[in-house]
């Protein structure tokens, strides 16, 4: 199809649409987003440095508007927005960003806090010493240079970069389908390591980590286990844990406080210090009077602690709820040869030694030739000046510039471009004086041209020219390390600092728990029993108890099957009188789940197991050393059914037997054996067939001889049997009689001095104790535990926990 001014050609859409996308996600790769592996720096960051260079923004020079540069780079170099060139700038000025930075700022450039800098009307800038190291020699050749964007002036490819940059500052960047993140290392340690490679190219990673331990971040901190470091030192990938430095000092008054001085690499200060503020108010972490920001330019800040509060117990629980220990992923990724390579260090630091041998022997054959070029003028000059009188002579008689220097160049082995610098010799520089200079800058000249051509002649004295001035650059940039490296692998262990002593942990029927130091009941007077926990509301009573140390587990089981686990210690401590504090603030749990079952375990010993029970009947064995690598969000411990939830879990030592109670008053007995073991996230299988649809399991226990099977009806009728009463089936099966009523409302394994909570549905709740419900038969009706009024009935039991004292 033609029109009078275009030609238009019928294309798939599909097609122009792929071609356009693989083109721009291209020019992302290689033009904006990922670093070269040679300099280190992106295009942007590299057209700065150059348009700042030809500004004449050297570190001797005086500091000039920010905006001049941008706008030179957008004029000359950059045909993007002025946003990105300035804010390219401003990171390569930020000290806290750049281990060595690039920019000598002036004015506003933001800070740690993330506040954002000034306009670039208002700021100004010039080159550090270090960024003119990485612009040496670039009018020697060193390096290839291509049109800029409109042709109107050139820009280099590359720069000649003295010093390992990319290594050294490190680099972020997130292009198509793919992404880059170095950390910053020591400049001192990175020479030694590319010094290292020069001298042996076989050298192996470890080697390599011996003289480059690992990342050292602008902002100090402290690296935690070096499992990361190596991994992304061999295959270029790998996750470093950082953290920040923290003391504690002694106050005047007794009390102690936290000072903060150093954070992560990319942290926002101001965000840690809200962080910390909103765990303080939300009783994460307890015990902190005051906190302060006190920092300048540099950080400090200050957790000051109640009077007796472990200082060690609330730094660490800093290091775990807040971005004071956080994680950097780290992906060597650059542009080799054009192309984005994932490398390990051995290979990015080859990429930079091949970069330096290309721009040496360019800059050595460049000052050769100029060299050369030189000597040759000098050569002539002798021959002049040996022949002095002659030369006048005919220089003298001849009538013009051209027959003269063809008079010369026929009497005397002279070049046209000889003969031409000696017609524009000056006549001072006939005299003995110049005579003595232009003789020993020969002879000067004569030596560095040996020298270079022994350079070009051989590559040891090449890669010695490299180390050399590898290490004399270095001289004067290397500082000490900032980053420490702690060789501890894994998380800290808060046990590690927590005294494990004896506690008592209480759960009550609405859902608060707490934990309470058994020496809390030792300094209660001697007596009589009570009811731990005093201090709930009226109607509430503690349901569960865990007499455990503070280094054990806990592990709770909701409804749709997922599982928590928690630490003793990082349950709330509460007095003995308080009310504690409620589990949808300890877990995180939704809000169409609740807890229905708990464990307490000191270890995840593969001799234990846990037995599920849900609604439908569907029961599952998991070893318990399943669970020993939990997370804060919880587990799945077992696939529930949409219209089925979990009732129950037992933990068992793998030949208990065990008894089902389903709401008809049927019950099934079978082994624990007949269970297999499975994974966390399987199904499990049949306990028990429910006969009847409206059937459905009330609870499971464990069978103990020396305990009594309760039952509680809907109509406040209950019994006691013994289990022997219960005869051993296989599981799967229907089962037998527990009770005759027309609905169970629960049942509970107990002993002859338990104390239980009756609650009906009108709200009606009745203390009772287990002895008053005499022992009998199994398939009895039972008697009367509690007085219903007209159409109420009873909903549920639970057993009430009470301890002495003493045995506290």
């Amino acid at each position: 199809m033609y029109t009078d001014k275009e030609k238009l050609i019928p294309t798939n859409i599909t097609e122009i649409m792929s071609t356009a996308y693989i083109d721009y996600s291209m020019s992302v790769i290689v033009s904006r987003a990922l670093p070269d592996a040679r300099d280190g720096l992106k295009p942007v960051q590299r057209r700065i440095l150059y348009a700042m260079l030809r500004e004449g923004l050297l570190r001797s020079r005086s500091f000039d508007k920010c905006a001049g540069v941008v706008g030179e780079v957008l004029k000359n170099y950059h045909p993007h927005g002025d946003s990105s060139v300035y804010d390219t700038l401003v990171r390569l000025a930020q000290k806290w960003v750049m281990r060595y930075p690039l920019i000598d700022p002036q004015g506003n450039f933001g800070s740690l806090d993330g506040d954002p800098p000034a306009a670039y009307r208002y700021t100004e800038c010039r080159l550090e010493r270090i960024a003119e190291e990485l612009l040496r020699g670039i009018d020697e050749d060193t390096v290839d240079f291509a049109p800029n964007y409109k042709e109107s002036t050139t820009e280099p490819k590359v720069l000649p970069a003295a010093l390992p940059h990319l290594l050294m500052n490190g680099s972020t960047g997130i292009a198509v389908g793919m992404t880059t993140n170095i950390p910053p290392h020591n400049l001192g340690e990175l020479i030694e390591a590319t010094c290292l490679l020069i001298d042996e190219p076989t050298a192996t990673i470890d080697q390599i980590m011996k003289v480059l331990p690992g990342p050292d971040f602008p902002g100090g901190g402290m690296i935690n286990g070096t499992k990361g470091i190596e991994s992304y030192m061999r295959t270029g990938r790998g996750i470093v844990r950082m953290r920040g430095t923290a003391h504690s000092e002694q106050l005047k008054n007794g009390k102690e406080q936290i000072v903060i001085t150093e954070i992560p690499y990319n942290v926002n200060r101001a965000n840690l210090v809200l962080k910390i503020a909103e765990l303080i108010s939300d009783k994460v972490i307890p015990g902190v009077s005051d906190l302060r920001d006190e920092s300048d330019e540099n950080t400090r800040i200050v957790v000051e602690l109640k009077r007796g509060e472990i200082p060690r117990v609330t730094m660490n629980k800093l290091f775990r709820h807040t971005p004071l220990e956080s994680s950097f992923g780290v992906i060597l990724l650059a542009l080799d040869d054009s192309r984005p390579k994932q490398m390990n260090i051995k290979e990015m630091l080859n990429c930079y030694i091949e970069h330096r041998r290309e721009v040496i022997l360019r800059r050595t054959r460049f000052q050769l030739r100029k060299a050369l070029d030189r000597a040759h003028i000098l050569e002539g000059y002798k021959i002049a000046l040996d022949n002095l009188d002659d030369f006048v002579k005919i220089i003298r008689s001849s009538q013009n510039r051209d027959e003269a220097r063809t008079k010369l160049m026929a009497k005397y082995p002279l070049t046209e471009r000889q003969t031409n610098a000696i017609l524009e010799l000056r006549l001072y520089q006939l005299t003995g004086l110049e005579r003595e200079k232009i003789e020993a800058e020969y002879i000067e000249l004569m030596k560095l041209i040996a020298y270079l051509e022994e350079i070009l002649g051989s590559e040891a004295r090449l890669l010695e020219v490299i180390k050399g001035e590898l290490r004399e650059t270095a001289e004067k940039y290397i500082d000490d390390r900032r980053t420490k490296i702690s060789p501890e692998e894994g998380e800290f262990r808060m046990e590690d600092v927590i005294a494990n002593e004896g506690c008592i942990i209480t759960v009550s029927h609405h859902g608060f728990i707490k934990r309470t130091s058994v020496s809390s009941y030792r300094s209660q007077k001697r007596g009589g029993k009570g009811v731990i926990g005093a201090g709930q509301h009226d109607d509430d009573f503690v349901e569960h108890l865990f007499t455990a140390s503070t280094h054990d587990f806990i592990m709770f089981f909701t409804n749709r099957g997922r599982v928590f686990v928690e630490k003793v210690y990082e349950i709330p401590e509460g007095t003995r009188i308080s009310k504690g504090r409620s589990l949808a603030n300890v877990l995180e749990i939704s809000k169409d789940e609740h807890i229905s079952s708990m464990i307490c375990v000191k270890d995840f010993d593969e001799a234990l197991h846990l037995v599920m029970c849900t609604r439908k009947g569907v029961v599952k064995k998991t070893n318990l050393k399943e669970y020993r690598n939990y997370r804060k969000g919880g587990l799945i411990g077992i696939n529930i059914d949409d219209d089925d939830q979990l009732v129950n879990v037992k933990l068992t030592k793998g030949e208990n037997e065990l008894v089902i109670i389903t709401h008809a008053g049927m019950s099934i007995r079978f082994k624990e054996t007949d269970l297999r073991d499975q994974g966390r996230a399987t199904r499990g299988v049949k306990g028990v067939t429910l006969k009847k649809d409206n059937d459905y399991v009330e609870t499971i226990e464990v069978v103990d001889e020396n305990a009594a099977l309760l039952i509680c009806g809907e109509n406040g009728q209950g019994k006691r049997t013994n289990f022997d009463e219960y005869r051993l089936q296989s599981r799967g099966g229907s089962g037998i009689i527990a009770i005759k009523t027309e609905g169970v409302a629960g049942a509970l394994s107990v002993h002859e001095d338990d104390e239980i909570m009756m609650f009906t549905k009108n709200g009606q709740a009745v203390r009772s104790p287990v002895k008053d419900i005499r022992v009998i038969g199994r398939t009895t009706q039972g008697v009367r535990c509690i007085n219903l009024g007209e159409k109420d009935k009873l909903v549920g039991i639970s057993r009430i926990v009470q301890v002495d004292a003493d045995e506290a």
